[in-house]
């Protein structure tokens, strides 16, 4: 949707005349989130809980889920920015933008780490483990990095079979065991088992960058029902379909890794179906923490860095978190995910929703497509900042209900209260 070799709608509004079609938007935000990633989070869950336990856990984070993408993709949508440069007028200010630029950006960095140590497991399974991980970890995300920050056209185009041909893949694997009768709802679980408090955070950890980035989709959306429509779907897709399948294969098989499910079920159409999936989740994971990092640079240097230098050094963190074996706590990963990004949520909202500290700078110069300057935007928010903080800290070190809901909602209420204070 935007030209990745330029600063095209980085530090601007998306026009009205570039937005895209319903079908354009949903099949990027599929590509985001779907598949891959949602199946690694099925195949954890379905490892660690009984069948029903892990599907009550997946409609509580994605009650939760629907309610973050819609009110912060349709503030994006609105006023047509990005997560990162939206944040300006939601409460954080220009310097406290940066920090949010940066936390999207690290999230993005370990989740392309994690996606990385899958490729170099179906590399090392097609050779027999005779290769080591971390030599084999490393040179994958240092040729990947590159490809992608120099444009390289035949990735977009095999990325774009990845969703479906996994898809088929995990399909085949499912009816497969179904007619083998090897489908079981197993209740003596090997791994360590989660409440349904934890994996409920787990659930919306999994999904929650994707939701406070919304706008970086959503931007492109023409009207608010295809925002809806391309949410609803997306969480429905991921969430329950493919939640379920994974679930359900894991507990069959007995095994959470997704390498060993797809290459002893569907040899080497399977691992394809692997290492293109990765492809098409890093090349996003590339974008998002471009656009985090460039408002960052931006605001904290004065000056704008291009799409290469930026991919490269997102692509290198990443490597080097995918060779200190990330993947090893990745649901200790989602669970932090679930605690960090619903208090930036919930100031955001509440700064958009109700306070609407800004809304009147960004409607006019939303009328004049352009966006507000240095003198009409504070320098950094602390009330923001601080209500996060509190927001993250109930999330970690309070266990009743949900942490995610526990942590927006402190977020929110705690950021409500200091800036009646101030006022």
């Amino acid at each position: 949707m935007e030209k990745r070799s330029d600063d095209t709608y980085v530090f601007s509004r998306v026009p009205s005349n570039a937005k895209v079609s319903f079908i354009d938007v949903t099949l990027v935000r599929m590509g985001m989130t779907a598949i891959l990633s949602q199946f690694m989070l099925g195949a954890a869950l379905g490892n660690s809980m009984t069948f029903w336990e892990a599907m009550l856990a997946s409609c509580l984070g994605s009650f939760l889920l629907e309610f973050v993408s819609f009110g912060i993709g349709f503030a994006g949508m609105k006023e047509g920015l990005s997560t990162s440069l939206l944040s300006r007028w939601c409460g954080f200010g220009r310097s406290g933008s940066a920090i949010i630029g940066l936390i999207i950006a690290v999230s993005s960095i370990g989740w392309f780490g994690v996606q990385n140590s899958i490729l170099a497991n179906g590399i090392l399974n097609a050779f027999n483990h005779k290769l080591s991980f971390e030599l084999v970890t490393g040179i994958s995300g240092i040729v990947f990095t590159f490809l992608v920050a120099s444009g390289f056209k035949a990735l977009t185009l095999t990325a774009k079979i990845a969703v479906p041909l996994f898809f088929l893949v995990i399909l085949y694997i499912f009816s497969s065991l179904i007619f083998n009768d090897n489908i079981a709802i197993q209740h003596n679980l090997s791994t360590k088992r989660l409440s349904i408090s934890e994996a409920a955070t787990v659930v919306a950890g999994g999904f929650m960058m994707a939701s406070l980035t919304t706008p970086d989709i959503s931007r492109y959306c023409k009207t608010k029902g295809h925002l809806f429509w391309m949410i609803t779907l997306c969480i429905i897709v991921g969430e329950f379909i493919i939640n379920g399948i994974a679930i359900l294969i894991a507990q069959a098989l007995n095994t959470d890794d997704i390498v060993d499910i797809v290459t002893i079920n569907a040899g080497i159409i399977g691992l394809i179906s692997v290492i293109l999936s990765v492809v098409k989740v890093n090349d996003v994971n590339l974008y998002t923490s471009s656009l985090g990092l460039s408002n960052a640079f931006e605001i904290l240097t004065g000056k704008k860095f291009d799409y290469f230098k930026i991919t490269i050094f997102v692509g290198l963190a990443g490597t080097a978190l995918s060779m200190m074996g990330i993947l090893n706590h990745f649901v200790d990963f989602l669970s932090m995910l679930g605690v960090i990004f619903p208090p930036i949520a919930g100031v955001m909202l509440v700064d958009y929703y109700i306070l609407k500290t800004s809304r009147k700078i960004l409607d006019e110069t939303r009328e004049k497509g352009l966006l507000p300057d240095d003198s009409q935007t504070q320098l950094i928010g602390w009330s923001a900042i601080f209500a996060c903080v509190v927001g993250t800290l109930v999330g970690v070190f309070f266990s009743f209900g949900i942490p995610s809901l526990n942590s927006i909602l402190m977020a929110g209420l705690a950021y409500w209260v200091l800036m009646k204070v101030k006022s």
